[in-house]
Formats: structure tokens, sequence, C-alpha cells
């Protein structure tokens, strides 16, 4: 079956698509490619993100998702040369623009949420094809953080006989799948570290008046000095040493998060290369708490944005010796489609009726079939 994965994450940057053959349970890539939005529809999914927005903005950007994705698609097949017809089935993860998986009080009872927006119905209906969407949900429902969902296709991926490899993805967040050499997918290790870009992006947003929406290559960061106070201080928040399962998004990392940084009166490019050397060494936190403890880490397999930051990936090998540091590229996985590859298997495995979390993962109860179809 050939199936199409579309993934907006939390930088904002575009979507992703992937076109995935699956025979038999493998899988092998056709084509991805990344749209990115449009300025205006990358600001206005800043301001409904995290944020109290009015209900019709929400509900327009919505159905406006569904348009560009469907756009979006239709570009990647024309680029591939692959007819849209060939395709049989959408997994299409979404925007998404709240997610707390921790179950908080809310009128008087104990509720977690998670929302993400594109319209599947009009995904479907501009393309003829059946969009399995919302899959996070299910999870949620089943006691789960409702997050990271990519850790099963991590496994198939990048599981070893006898390497213990982490498959670390850096976007806006960064999250990680620890695998054991010669372990079923019910022994892995997954959880969010903390921030990827996001903080980057929306400080390098800031201070060039948006002309510029990240740091390439590291350039800013490079020009500036890490401020070690500042960066001690950021990690003694609870949330890096907190057990997993756990996840972490804009409401975390956003704009208070920013201003906060900015309070601090240190120079841009200081602020830079500080929030920079944040991501790394939460990676790192994470995995010396939580994943050598119990395996060995022989290899790193990052994708993501910040697989293309050479600070980033450069800080990552230094702080985890014994461990090769290599990007998914490596493996023949595009760097920044691996997600939306996961989206298409997770949408592969809905549409057979086999579970798509993993509870080691998510902290579910139990392993679920997930997401909803639009026919």
């Amino acid at each position: 079956m050939r199936v199409a994965g579309i993934m907006s994450g939390t930088s904002l940057d575009g979507i992703d698509v992937a076109i995935v053959d699956i025979r038999g349970g493998r899988f092998a890539t056709v084509a991805t490619h990344t749209s990115p939005y449009p300025e205006a529809v990358r600001h206005a999914l800043l301001e409904v993100s995290n944020a109290v927005a009015h209900t019709g903005q929400v509900a327009r950007l919505n159905f406006l998702l569904g348009e560009l994705y469907a756009e979006a698609l239709k570009k990647t097949c024309r680029q591939a040369g692959v007819p849209l017809r060939s395709i049989g089935l959408i997994g299409c993860h979404g925007q998404t623009i709240f997610h707390d998986g921790r179950p908080v009080k809310f009128l008087d009872r104990r509720v977690a949420s998670t929302f993400q927006i594109g319209e599947a119905a009009v995904l479907a209906e501009r393309t003829g094809i059946p969009v399995v969407n919302d899959f996070r949900p299910r999870d949620i429902a089943c006691g789960g953080c409702g997050a990271p969902l990519v850790p099963l296709v991590d496994y198939l991926l990048f599981h070893h006989r006898r390497l213990g490899r982490v498959a670390l993805n850096v976007g806006g967040i960064a999250n990680l799948t620890a695998i054991p050499p010669a372990a079923p997918a019910e022994e892995v290790i997954a959880f969010d570290t903390g921030p990827g870009n996001m903080v980057i992006d929306q400080l390098i947003a800031r201070f060039t008046g948006n002309r510029w929406a990240y740091d390439r290559y590291g350039r800013m960061a490079r020009r500036g000095s890490v401020d070690h106070v500042l960066l001690e201080k950021l990690l003694r928040d609870p949330f890096y040493w907190a057990r997993p399962p756990k996840t972490a998004g804009r409401e975390q990392y956003g704009k208070e998060f920013v201003d906060r940084l900015v309070a601090t009166g240190l120079e841009e490019a200081d602020l830079v290369a500080t929030a920079t050397a944040l991501t790394p060494a939460a990676v790192a936190v994470g995995i010396e708490r939580f994943v050598r403890p119990r395996m060995p880490v022989d290899e790193l397999i990052v994708s993501g944005g910040g697989a293309h930051n050479p600070e980033i990936m450069g800080q990552l090998a230094a702080l985890l010796p014994g461990a090769a540091v290599a990007t998914s590229a490596d493996f023949g996985i595009d760097i920044d489609a691996k997600e939306a590859i996961a989206f298409a298997v997770l949408a592969w495995r809905t549409w057979r009726r086999r579970p798509g979390n993993l509870p080691s993962a998510t902290g579910a109860r139990r392993a679920a079939v997930l997401g909803r179809v639009a026919f």
C-alpha cells in the first residue's frame, strides 16, 4: 500500500510530506518534500498556539490548513512524478496548537488534553483519499501523555541486535527514543528532553525583526558566548529531572519563556548561544539520567531541523562521549522527513487495526489503535 504522511511540527516552519510504500510491515520511502508555511499563516498559528484565541480564528485556520496540506501533497506528487491516484491512504498529524498530556484540575475534574488542527475532511475531499488524523487523543484516553508517538517507528527503523541506539529528533521540541540492543519494541525508552529549536527560533525572529526565522548553520550562536550561570539555572527546572514519560511544548517554551530570557539583559548573540547550548545539554541530562543506567548508548542518530545546526551537533558529540553521533540521512532517512514517514506508517497501522502507541513511551495503560478516519 502506498501511504502519504503529512507532518507540521511545533517549529511552525512548514509542511513535511513523505510518500511511503508499505509491504508486509516493511516500508520504503518514495518521495519527500517540505512546503514552507506562508508567513501570514505562520504568524496566525503562533497567535493561537498556547494562547486565548477567538474560536472563529481557530476554526478558519483548521479549514485553511486542510487546504494547504492537500496542496503540499499534490506538489510533492508533481515534483516526484508520483501519481496522486497511486496513494491509497494519508496519515496527517495536524498542527498542534495546545498539548498538555498531564492531567490537571479543570471544572472539578482532572483532565489531560491535546488539540491538533488541519481539517481531515477537507484533505480527503481535495485528494479523494481516506485520511487518518487525530492520533494523540486515544493514547490520552488510555492514560498516556499522547506523546511521543514516533518511538514505534524509530524502533522499526533503527533497532539492532548488538548496538544500543538513541534516535533523537530535534524539531521545535527535542525528543528521543532509546532502543536497547536486541530488545522488543515494548522495552524502548522515549520522552521529550526539552526545547529543540523552538527557543532559538523565537530569539532569532525577535532580534532580526522577523527577517530570519532560524539561526542558519548556528551562525549567531557561534558569534556569542554561552552564559554558563544562566544555563545551569535553566537546567535546574524540575522538568529535566522528572522521570519519563513526559512531554513538552510551546506551553513551557513559548513567548513567556523567551521574555524571561530577554529580560536577563544578555547580549543577543550570547542569548542565542546559551539557548542553543540548552538543547544538547538537556538531551545529555536525559540520556545520562534515564537511558544510560538501563542500556549502552553506542550510537546517537539525529533528525529534524537541529541536525542542520553544527553547533547543536558538535555539542551533542562533546557531551556524550562514547556515542557515535550520526544523522538519520546516514541510514537512508531524510533528516527533515522522519516524522512524516512515521505518521504514514502509523496511519497504515490504524488502517490495519494495529496499535500505534508504545505504553513504555507514553505511559498509557495499554497499546491502542490510534486516530480517526475521514473517508
